[in-house]
């Protein structure tokens, strides 16, 4: 009996031994990354729990996401194993099988609502699913169990940032950055907030702490440009346009942007150049038509004006009345009055706020028609919605205005 016993146990014994032995020789291959090999192995070995599992994490390795998860179900299958189940949550996010993902976070916290990690990557997952109420919730939850996570103030202010709360998310992103001053998701997240919100000085602030942290970060490069561009420090940003043109090649901000700059510096022959590679880039692009159209009327190249001003108007989908003035221009400049007036109206209904295409539709129209009643009636809509605005063009206007008021009284007709 005794015998039969011992034989027993050593039969156990070597089963087990040499089990191990297969999972180190295993481990081993895994190690070296001869992941298929590995999986060759694995699948010579009796289906449990380790074998499975093991398996499950080489997939993971390979991005095989799906082949994965059915094997971490396979491992929780023999055992009901916490570390098993919360790399099964995170495959099937990876997988975007959102909603059984989230199944399975949630069922971990309920077992352990002191889990932080498993009710951090939850909050996270709240979010990807637009739920920023739950997510909110659970991150207070989190933040009274640990205040001094700079990661949960983070993710609150993108909840609040979906929630439409844009002053709070601001203090949730400086809470972050208080705890961590490295911390540049919520620095750049700062910097992006106080730009919106116009706060120059603080939206530098945070520009300037975020190129420190990362130089080649492309949208914190683009603020720091713009910002340069509205202070006029039009060499400075083509310097760092320059830089970002070398990190990310032909792209149409950058060209356009070098466009501008060197317009402003009436380095026209560059202009140009960028300006014309923005246009090939993005042929939708007006405004770009409509720089080329100045630069080509400054420099008295009526054709190419003509054509630029024209492609503008004809490409641009959005208030096209800088193109419709440039035309305009350009047909005062050929003398041809009649054309001009056309586009200046064109100007005025794109965009009823345009004063110069108002006052040189009123003074053209003036000029041209015989009929002066038609560029009377044009300065008193001028004076209607722009008076106050140039005090030089107001009293122009007003005297022109009274004159044409006269030369009707003279021939007996009142005007109103």
């Amino acid at each position: 009996m005794k015998r039969k016993i011992a034989c027993v146990i050593f039969t156990f014994l070597s089963i087990y031994v040499t089990s191990q032995q297969q999972f180190k020789a295993i481990d081993n291959l895994i190690e070296k990354g001869r992941y298929q090999i590995a999986l060759q192995e694995l699948n010579k070995i009796e289906s449990s729990f380790k074998s499975n599992y093991k398996i499950a994490t080489i997939y993971d390795a390979l991005d095989n996401h799906s082949k994965s998860v059915q094997y971490y179900r396979k491992a929780i299958s023999f055992k009901d194993d916490y570390r098993t189940k919360f790399k099964l949550a995170k495959s099937l996010k990876k997988a975007k099988k959102f909603r059984e993902a989230l199944k399975v976070y949630q069922e971990i916290v309920n077992a352990d609502s002191k889990n932080l990690l498993a009710k951090y990557d939850l909050s996270k997952l709240y979010l990807q699913l637009k739920q920023p109420k739950k997510t909110k919730k659970l991150l207070k939850e989190l933040i009274a169990e640990d205040s001094k996570n700079a990661n949960y103030h983070y993710q609150l202010g993108i909840a609040n940032a979906l929630l439409g709360k844009k002053f709070k998310k601001i203090d949730n992103f400086l809470d972050a950055y208080r705890l961590d001053n490295q911390h540049f998701n919520a620095i750049e997240k700062l910097a992006k907030g106080f730009t919106k919100l116009k706060d120059k000085d603080s939206s530098a602030i945070f520009i300037e702490k975020g190129l420190e942290l990362n130089p080649n970060h492309l949208d914190l490069n683009k603020l720091k440009i713009n910002s340069l561009y509205i202070k006029k420090g039009y060499n400075e940003s083509i310097v760092y346009l320059n830089h970002i043109d070398s990190l990310s090649p032909g792209e149409h901000y950058t060209h356009k942007m070098l466009g501008k700059s060197y317009y402003k510096l009436r380095n026209y022959p560059k202009a140009l150049e960028h300006f014309n590679k923005a246009t090939k880039i993005n042929a939708q692009d007006f405004t770009a038509y409509v720089y080329k159209g100045k630069i080509h009327l400054e420099r008295n190249e009526i054709k190419e004006a003509m054509f630029s001003y024209g492609m503008a108007t004809f490409v641009g989908k959005e208030a096209r009345d800088e193109a419709h003035l440039g035309l305009a221009k350009v047909y005062m400049e050929m003398k041809l009055p009649k054309r001009a007036i056309d586009e200046f109206k064109l100007a005025v209904a794109e965009n009823h706020k345009n004063i110069k295409a108002s006052y040189l539709l009123a003074k053209t129209s003036d000029d041209y028609y015989k009929d002066k009643k038609i560029g009377y009636k044009l300065y008193q809509k001028y004076l209607e919605r722009f008076e106050g605005r140039s005090t030089e063009t107001d009293e122009f206007v007003k005297s022109r205005i009274k004159e044409i008021k006269k030369q009707h009284f003279l021939k007996g007709e009142i005007l109103e």
